[in-house]
């Protein structure tokens, strides 16, 4: 069944560098996870992004999200919201409306502080009808 694209005013370029980007610094994880001690499956992961200070991949994440308009910036919220199943497609104008309503922080602090960050905003862009963006079968 064909879905009707909802237009996006951040571009489809721009998208898939931010995207790459969040994937590389949600990579690098597992590289730094304590030894827990314990048994494995009672441990907690950790609930956000580790910092690294000097992480400079980290920083320019931070710059360019918070140097995108308000409007750009909301829609990232939204595509995250749509991607983790909080709202459907139908629903992108009430997603939008609450990401402008809950702007209380800067936007790269919050969604930065979810691991899954670039998968759900991926998955929301497939939600929208961007399934264009798609390289090698991966946003």
């Amino acid at each position: 069944m064909d879905r009707e694209e909802i237009e996006l005013s951040i571009s489809s370029d721009y998208m898939r560098r931010l995207i790459e980007k969040m994937r590389a610094v949600m990579g690098r994880e597992g590289e730094v996870m304590p030894d827990l001690g314990g048994n494995e499956s009672d441990d907690e992961l950790p609930a956000t992004l580790q910092e690294t200070p000097g992480d400079l991949l980290l920083d320019e994440l931070h710059g360019e999200i918070e140097a995108l308009d308000v409007d750009e910036r909301h829609e990232l919220v939204a595509l995250m919201w749509v991607g983790r199943g909080d709202f459907s497609a139908a629903e992108w104008p009430e997603a939008m409306a609450l990401a402008a309503e809950r702007h209380d922080r800067p936007t790269a602090t919050y969604l930065l502080s979810h691991p899954r960050v670039a998968d759900q905003i991926a998955s929301g862009l497939e939600d929208l009808g961007h399934d264009h963006l798609l390289q090698d079968g991966r946003y």
